[in-house]
């Protein structure tokens, strides 16, 4: 009797339990958009709390910790607002202006090819590209023109803007400051005979998001200036710029290789119309990728076990999809439970009488 019992309150339990995870879901789903700010600032407090750790190891305060990480982290800000973006916009612009020529070459290259095959010498017109192009562009920069002007009149659109702007850093000190008192808050709700396994659950998240996101964001920028710098010393116009790409996509392993040397080996071509560039910027490649491998990977990443690639690509498109820019965010953490309890289960089923 006492069993049965005690079987019955375990599943109200576990009913309690989804019923609380799909309120909740519910709950960020309507709120989304009032969410935005404080899901920044919990991933931001999230990636500088080992640091403001580390600085506690030499016997600093709490709050000079988090004022010095705090520092650190409105640097880098002003740096890629003031500094990085402008560039690339140059960049991106230089580009565009140089785009036509660029077309050019391409059917100045082509044709003789063509010929040889049977097509016609107007299979690629530049002209008619390069004008087709100019009327998407003109119609792109007419719609863009209408959203900036309809963003410009509405003040509410404005205002939430600026006070989400506003709270992302004050947010952030204050979580950064008492994310420690945050967490012990959060084990003294757990009841205490969950406490154990929910911990051991966090613990394992944990690993895989560390391992993803602040391993893998430290490998993305190391790449991101080793592209920058080999191109730059090749004397590509586009270094910048195709180095920040090559280096924010290599989150998925290999994506950053391919694109980057797709993308610079043509820009490479276009420029210098020589071959012995394209090479260079193969050998640029290699030697990240060697770099990478040798020393960036088992520095910050480790051996710890990661998200696999077609599950990060997923969570992120499922969780934009679902809950916009609040989903893009809450996407790894989610993937990283989903995927610590799938492995616990699989444990559960090998060891299970089923299986066995």
């Amino acid at each position: 009797m006492a069993s049965a019992e005690t079987k019955l309150i375990s599943d109200m339990d576990k009913l309690l339990i989804a019923l609380a995870i799909v309120g909740g879901g519910w709950l960020i789903y309507q709120l989304s958009a009032v969410l935005t700010p404080f899901f920044i600032s919990a991933l931001l407090a999230y990636l500088g709390d080992p640091l403001v750790k580390r600085l506690e190891k030499h016997k600093l305060s709490r709050t000079v910790a988090v004022t010095i990480v705090f520092a650190m982290f409105l640097l880098v800000a002003s740096l890629t607002l003031f500094v990085l973006m402008p560039l690339l916009g140059a960049q991106l612009s230089e580009f565009l202006l140089r785009f036509p020529e660029y077309l050019g070459h391409v059917q100045q290259m082509l044709e003789p090819w063509l010929a040889m095959a049977g097509f016609s010498d107007n299979l690629l017109d530049a002209a008619s590209i390069r004008e087709t192009l100019g009327s998407y562009w003109s119609e792109l920069g007419s719609v863009a023109t209408g959203i900036f002007g309809y963003v410009s009149r509405s003040g509410m659109l404005i205002f939430q803007w600026l006070i989400n702007l506003l709270l992302v850093p004050v947010l952030t000190f204050y979580l950064l400051r008492d994310w420690a008192l945050i967490l012990e808050r959060i084990k003294a709700v757990i009841p205490p005979r969950y406490q154990a396994r929910v911990i051991g659950l966090s613990q394992e998240c944990d690993t895989v998001l560390s391992s993803f996101l602040r391993g893998q964001l430290m490998v993305m920028l190391a790449l991101a200036i080793i592209y920058c710098i080999g191109l730059a010393l090749i004397g590509l116009e586009l270094a910048l710029l195709l180095g920040v790409i090559a280096g924010v996509v290599s989150f998925v392993p290999y994506l950053g290789l391919v694109v980057g040397i797709l993308l610079a080996g043509l820009a490479a071509f276009f420029q210098f119309q020589e071959w012995l560039p394209v090479l260079m910027v193969f050998v640029v490649f290699g030697v990240a990728q060697a770099v990478e491998a040798m020393i960036l990977t088992p520095r910050f990443v480790g051996g710890r076990i990661g998200l696999h690639p077609v599950a990060v690509i997923f969570a992120v498109l499922a969780g934009g999809q679902l809950f916009g820019f609040v989903g893009v965010l809450l996407a790894l953490p989610c993937a990283a439970v989903v995927m610590v309890l799938a492995r616990r289960l699989y444990r559960r089923y090998t060891s299970s009488h089923i299986y066995n």
